[in-house]
């Protein structure tokens, strides 16, 4: 029946959102939803294709491969002219469940289906290609199994981390996630879950352990180039014994051939005309001959989190972030001061 609707019809770079998604997550702050209060006055957002969400939406899941083949059949539909609505009924399937295949938010694609899609566009020569992506979803990832404790949208966050080529974290309030070691992960999750159980608690810290694997891995490990201010080496989290270990940590990863780390000291005040706030730009590798996701920017504020991905929107978070880089103490420097802040803990 698939193949019959597409043999009913005959036979543009997809518009991306300003925002992704917004949820109610911050990444390396607690995992912990905004209390309902707070929910019911988030303001709605506008997104892609005229629709609208709001804090108070559930978070939906994506990872790359979703992301990738949404993104081609965006593409392919729009080359063909067919706007959302009308290529929907001519698949006789809703017009919300083909936006959330757009999106890459959808689980599990029927085969049927999409042969039928490549069929509709005229684009039948990328079936396999397609099909091949789709056959990714399935993958089993490590961080699926963490249904139980962590948010969605903060898997989200980590599917797209792990598949990133390059990371840019500014960050003026904590040290990013993936550095942080243990003492300092339960400084930071323990007053947000002061039901959990200790077994709860050490499972959140295995998990943010984990993701930092993405450095270390033997095989293209990812670059991450990281921006903090001095208010993160002085904001004492936890103890001060927990606080020297962190900064020698830091110091001491800044030394590997992928990791950059940059001090933004106090005496340089505000450097651009922008109070830097954290986010993180993320870059994804290409495919073959193919160019690679576009990138990503997950911003955190008080009450939640926003993926953006408008081509305009990232090169404006870039802009600031390479000139903050720029006049931020260099990584010899910054690593001086990481290691007198360690000692300076230690006294």
């Amino acid at each position: 029946m698939l193949r019959q609707r597409a043999d009913r019809v005959g036979s543009k770079w997809w518009g991306r959102s300003k925002l992704f998604h917004q949820s109610s997550i911050r990444a390396d702050w607690a995992v912990k939803s905004v209390p309902e209060r707070l929910r019911s006055r988030a303001d709605p957002v506008r997104t892609g294709e005229g629709t609208t969400v709001s804090n108070t939406d559930d978070p939906i899941s994506t990872t790359l491969p979703r992301r990738e083949l949404g993104r081609a059949l965006r593409d392919a539909r729009e080359g063909a002219g067919y706007t959302l609505e009308h290529a929907a009924a001519l698949m006789e399937m809703g017009k919300a469940s083909l936006g959330r295949l757009e999106r890459g938010e959808l689980e599990k694609v029927k085969t049927l289906y999409l042969e039928a899609l490549c069929k509709l566009y005229g684009i039948e020569d990328r079936s396999d290609e397609l099909k091949a992506i789709a056959s990714d979803f399935g993958s089993k990832l490590w961080w699926h199994s963490t249904r139980n404790l962590l948010d969605p949208v903060f898997r989200t966050y980590i599917g797209l981390e792990a598949g990133a080529e390059k990371l840019s974290i500014l960050q003026s309030l904590v040290v990013p996630g993936l550095l942080q070691v243990a003492a300092y992960i339960r400084a930071i999750e323990q007053p947000y879950f002061d039901s959990d159980t200790a077994e709860d608690v050490d499972r959140r810290v295995k998990v943010r352990q984990r993701r930092s694997a993405i450095l270390t891995r033997s095989q293209q490990p990812v670059q991450l180039d990281v921006i903090l201010t001095e208010a993160v080496l002085r904001t004492v989290v936890g103890s001060k014994k927990t606080m020297s270990l962190q900064m020698r940590h830091l110091a001491d990863t800044s030394t590997r051939d992928n990791v950059r780390i940059r001090i933004l000291p106090f005496s340089t005040g505000f450097p651009v005309k922008a109070i830097p706030t954290p986010y993180t730009i993320m870059n994804f590798p290409q495919k073959g001959s193919r160019p690679g996701e576009p990138s990503v920017v997950y911003a955190e504020n008080i009450i939640g989190s926003i993926f953006y991905q408008d081509d305009k929107d990232v090169l404006r978070f870039r802009e600031i972030y390479d000139d903050i880089w720029n006049v931020a103490l260099d990584e010899g420097k910054s690593r001086e001061m990481l290691r007198h802040a360690a000692r300076r803990c230690e006294q």
